[in-house]
C-alpha cells in the first residue's frame, strides 16, 4: 500500500445553513454547526478511514480547537504531524449555506499561514510514496515556502504528487501563471471547472483539461453534478464518469476532497482512469448524502 502524505490545511468551520433567503442587513433563521475542515485535512481523514496509510502535515493553534482536530485526525487512523503555534489560533472558516445550497465562505487560516520549511518531517519523504498538496498551502503567502519545501522534497525522493487547486477566487487573486509555475511538473492536478477556467481561459472543461496538459501530465477535472473527467495529452479525448445519483443531499461541504481521497488509492494502484474516477464519484456521493461513517475532524 502507498503511503499518502498531506500537505496543507487545517480548520475548524463554523457552517450557517440559512432555512430562508438571506435577508441582507438583517437576521435570517439558520442551522449552525462546528466541526473540523480544511482541505487538507478532510483529504487526509477520508484517506484513512477509506483504509489508506496516510500522514498529515500542517499547523494548529495552542488552544482547545486546535487540541480537538489534533485528536479527530489521530482518532480516523491519521498519523497527525501537527505543529503547535504559540501565538496563531487554529484556522477558521465561516461557510455560508443559502437555502438553495450555494455555498460561501469567509477564511481566517490562522496558524495555517505560519508553516514552514522547519515544520516538515523529513522521514515522510521517501521513495513509493505520494505527497498530496492542498492549493491552499501555496496560495497562502504564508505557507508558500512550506508548500515549496514539500514539493522539492518528494521530487528528490521520488515520490508521485498531485495537487488540488483548492478554490477559484484565491487562486485568481494570486494568479494563474505563478500557480502554475510553482507545481509545474507535478504528475497530477485536481481542479473544478472554475478552478480551472480561472488557470487556462477556457469556458468548456475538456478544452481547459487540454490546455491543463502542457504543465501537468494527468489532471481531473470535478463537474459537480456531471461527476469527473480525466485526461492526459496522448489521448484524444478526456475519460468521464458521471456523477452517482442521491437520494438526498444534506451538505456539499467538502465533496471535492471526498472525491479526490476517492480517486487517489485507485490511481495509485495503477486502476484504470474510469475506474478511479468511479471511486472518487462513489465517496463524493457518500459526503453529499451523509451516508455512513462522515469525516469529521
Amino acid at each position: 500500500m502507498t503511503r499518502v502524505v498531506v500537505v496543507g490545511d487545517l480548520m475548524t468551520d463554523a457552517v450557517a445553513r440559512a432555512r430562508f433567503p438571506l435577508a441582507r442587513a438583517s437576521d435570517t433563521p439558520a442551522i449552525v454547526t462546528m466541526h473540523g475542515g480544511g482541505s487538507g485535512a478532510n483529504i487526509a481523514s477520508w484517506l484513512a478511514v477509506e483504509g489508506s496509510e496516510v500522514a498529515f502535515i500542517g499547523r494548529r493553534g495552542a488552544d482547545i480547537t486546535g487540541r480537538n482536530r489534533d485528536m479527530e485526525l489521530m482518532g480516523y487512523g491519521v498519523d497527525a504531524r501537527l505543529v503547535m503555534d504559540p501565538e496563531r489560533p487554529t484556522g477558521t472558516c465561516v461557510v455560508l449555506v443559502t437555502h438553495k445550497g450555494e455555498r460561501t465562505m469567509l477564511s481566517d487560516p490562522g496558524a495555517n499561514a505560519a508553516l514552514s520549511p522547519e515544520d516538515l518531517p523529513r522521514d515522510l519523504f521517501a521513495q513509493g510514496g505520494h505527497l498530496h498538496m492542498s492549493g491552499y498551502t501555496l496560495i497562502c503567502e504564508g505557507s508558500r515556502d512550506a508548500g515549496l519545501a514539500a514539493l522539492d522534497l518528494a521530487r528528490r525522493a521520488g515520490m508521485s504528487i498531485s495537487v488540488d487547486c483548492a478554490s477559484s477566487a484565491p487562486v485568481e487573486r494570486t494568479g494563474a501563471e505563478p500557480f502554475l509555475e510553482w507545481t509545474h511538473g507535478v504528475k497530477l492536478l485536481f481542479a473544478n471547472a472554475d478552478q480551472a477556467k480561472v488557470l487556462t481561459g477556457r469556458e468548456e472543461p475538456d478544452a481547459a483539461a487540454k490546455v491543463l496538459t502542457a504543465w501537468f501530465p494527468q489532471v481531473v477535472i470535478k463537474l459537480n453534478k456531471e461527476g469527473a473527467l480525466w485526461y492526459t495529452n496522448s489521448r484524444s479525448e478526456p475519460v468521464r464518469v458521471p456523477a452517482e445519483t442521491v437520494d438526498r443531499v444534506v451538505d456539499g461541504t467538502g465533496a471535492g476532497d471526498a472525491f479526490a481521497a476517492g480517486f487517489l488509492p485507485s490511481w495509485l494502484n495503477g486502476k484504470p482512469p474510469a475506474d478511479a474516477l468511479a471511486a472518487g464519484n462513489a465517496l463524493a456521493a457518500k459526503c453529499i448524502s451523509n451516508l455512513g461513517a462522515r469525516p469529521r475532524l
